[in-house]
């Protein structure tokens, strides 16, 4: 079993679950200026932004995961801040991130859509980072799993997914993986297949929620509503409709541009 604790120096622990999620938003700030260069925005706006927007996406992502686990802090609401034992939700981060991101574009008259898909591959790779916090709390596991199949993953996979004299499914890993491949396909979206503003951000939104969907059909930790819908499940097949729908229209829009302009000449 790994130590979540990575560092301790008197009282003072520095938990791997933070310099984890630390690493996920220093390579996504990075790359997301890079995008933005590339996309003809200042870099700077980037930096401005993701001052408010790592802040409030923390806030959100807590918020929304204690909402629906207020029973395991109620009794105890200085727990509420223990954000390094995880329990971070992250749609709750997105509404966060969004919302401070929004008011930030709206602010300096910024083209939302074009920022948006310049700065969603960081997320994805925020992401996909971020489940191995995940995996060194022992959390967001999937059920039970054989000792034979998990002799297909590394020791250290396989030792830390030993909980309680039981294996369980590494669905941390499964999700991990599955952002990687959204990553590497939305970059080549936005620097080979781009078409029109919003198509990589559209995109992030059904192919992140697809593997979301069925990955978190698999987990034992969920959060609930009515103790047996599946919150996360239920908001991921409203991003996918909602990711489809706006893809077509916009897409559309930009055919019907396109036309009218090629007419025009």
């Amino acid at each position: 079993m790994i130590d979540p604790v990575a560092i301790a120096i008197g009282p003072i622990k520095i938990h791997w679950y933070g310099i984890i999620m630390g690493l996920a938003f220093l390579l996504g700030t990075y790359l997301a200026r890079h995008n933005a260069k590339k996309s003809g925005i200042d870099a700077d706006h980037v930096l401005n932004m993701v001052v408010m927007i790592i802040p409030a996406a923390i806030i959100c992502a807590r918020a929304y995961y204690v909402i629906f686990e207020w029973d395991q802090y109620k009794d105890n609401l200085l727990s509420i801040f223990y954000v390094w034992e995880g329990g971070l939700a992250i749609h709750g981060g997105l509404i966060g991130g969004v919302l401070a991101g929004a008011w930030y574009v709206r602010k300096h008259n910024l083209p939302f859509l074009r920022i948006g898909d310049a700065m969603i591959p960081s997320v994805i790779l925020g992401q996909a980072i971020g489940r191995w916090g995940n995996f060194i709390n022992r959390e967001a596991h999937g059920d039970l799993a054989s000792e034979q199949f998990m002799s297909h993953f590394p020791a250290f996979i396989r030792d830390q997914m030993y909980i309680h004299g039981q294996y369980y499914h590494p669905t941390f890993l499964y999700e991990s993986l599955w952002n990687l491949l959204v990553f590497a396909i939305l970059l080549l979206m936005l620097y080979f297949w781009k078409k029109f503003d919003g198509q990589v951000l559209f995109s992030y939104m059904i192919l992140y929620s697809i593997g979301r969907f069925f990955i978190e059909g698999m987990r034992t930790d969920s959060l609930l509503i009515a103790d047996t819908l599946r919150v996360a499940q239920l908001i991921s097949l409203l991003l996918i409709a909602i990711g489809v729908i706006l893809l077509i229209v916009f897409g559309w829009k930009s055919k019907q541009g396109k036309h009218t302009h090629n007419s025009v000449e």
